[in-house]
């Protein structure tokens, strides 16, 4: 919301605002730096949900009802929304770890679900 926001706002002062829409990954470097860092917290979240949603599919096939997995996949969710929010503002260190949660979060569900298949 925040880039679609800001690429309209930029459009309005452009000779053809069209053109802004017929090609929106050339001018995402002429948007301010909160919308091009939110544009990039976006399509991170692209990328960690490729690593999760496996994870989270084999941690429901291997029956992961504990309440570490559980706390596993809410503890991924939030540090997840809060690494946009804080990408968003420009504070790298708590987004670092954010980052580090959810990645933390995404393994350790690879893992319940691996010990649980290797054990059997």
């Amino acid at each position: 919301m925040v880039v679609a926001t800001e690429r309209v706002k930029l459009s309005q002062s452009m000779d053809n605002p069209m053109a802004m829409f017929a090609q929106p990954r050339f001018y995402t470097d002429k948007l301010p730096d909160y919308a091009r860092r939110a544009n990039c917290a976006h399509q991170n979240s692209f990328e960690s949900f490729i690593l999760y949603a496996p994870a989270a599919v084999l941690a429901y096939i291997t029956g992961q009802e504990t309440k570490t997995a559980l706390v596993a996949v809410v503890a991924y969710l939030v540090a997840r929304l809060l690494f946009s929010v804080f990408y968003i503002l420009n504070v790298a260190p708590l987004r670092s770890l954010m980052f580090g949660i959810g990645s933390f979060s995404i393994f350790s569900l690879y893992f319940m679900s691996c010990k649980t298949i290797w054990l059997q």
